[in-house]
């Protein structure tokens, strides 16, 4: 399948919150049913020992959802890792409210972060989950350089891969946020007025699944990505991590070798 850079709805600063926040909630209920992230636990290990910090410095985190479960899992495995989320336009309420819950293993910065050009002050490894896609190659690259260029270790983690199987998948997402949305906290009468009524959070996450799974770089593009990149001394690592029979984890790991 070629890469396609489509509209997604939740890339649009017009999107109606309450459409957004339904379609973030869904994402994290799935994202712990599943233990979507419990096969990339090593590789964030490994990325908080290379950076030699006990930060993890999350780009794009949009809504900032999953990241409750992730600092959970961490903690299971003995790492006291403090997660700072951050994005280009911030979503303080939701980041304010994951932080408070979080016993203080979460933390966000209030003003914009550029992805492409993180400031000096904010060192650690740095994550993005399910974000890269929705950038071009041209400023894809450049965030790869950011992080090469600073010798700051960095991973890119995509559950959306670009296979049929997965763009198939994404068209019944509508059945399965039917079936889901009674068991999902906080369960509100705007979630489901637009959910059973005028369904539009539905509808959103069919089309932004798919169109997230267009997108999604693939293997061989990600390494066409890095190896443009100059940075000495700098490694990169690509992959898939498994989550289940049908399900896996794209994964790129950059970081300067010791």
């Amino acid at each position: 399948m070629k890469r396609l850079h489509l509209f997604e709805f939740e890339d649009q600063a017009w999107f109606p919150d309450v459409i957004r926040k339904g379609i973030t909630d869904y994402l994290d209920f799935f994202a712990k049913s599943v233990s979507l992230y419990k096969p990339i636990i090593p590789i964030l290990k490994s990325g908080i020992e290379k950076s030699k910090s006990n930060k993890i410095i999350d780009l794009c985190s949009g809504g900032g959802g999953g990241f409750s479960r992730i600092s959970e899992q961490l903690s299971s495995e003995n790492l006291q890792a403090k997660i700072i989320l951050t994005d280009k336009y911030p979503n303080l309420s939701a980041y304010s409210k994951i932080a408070n819950e979080s016993n203080g293993r979460i933390e966000y910065v209030e003003t914009p972060v550029d992805a492409t050009a993180v400031p000096e002050n904010l060192n650690g490894f740095r994550t993005m989950f399910v974000s890269f896609h929705h950038f071009r190659p041209e400023v894809a690259q450049k965030i790869l350089e950011d992080a090469a260029n600073k010798n700051m270790p960095i991973a890119i983690f995509e559950w959306t891969e670009r296979t049929l199987l997965n763009f198939i998948s994404m068209m019944f997402g509508p059945v399965v946020i039917l079936l889901a949305t009674p068991f999902i906290r906080p369960l509100t009468f705007k979630k489901l007025f637009f959910t059973y009524i005028i369904p539009a959070i539905p509808f959103c996450l069919m089309w932004d699944g798919m169109v997230s799974v267009l997108r999604t770089y693939s293997q061989k593009e990600l390494k066409e990505m890095t190896e443009k990149i100059g940075a000495k001394n700098y490694k990169w690592e690509i992959g898939r991590e498994k989550v289940n029979a049908s399900l896996g984890i794209l994964y790129l790991f950059g970081y300067p070798e010791q």
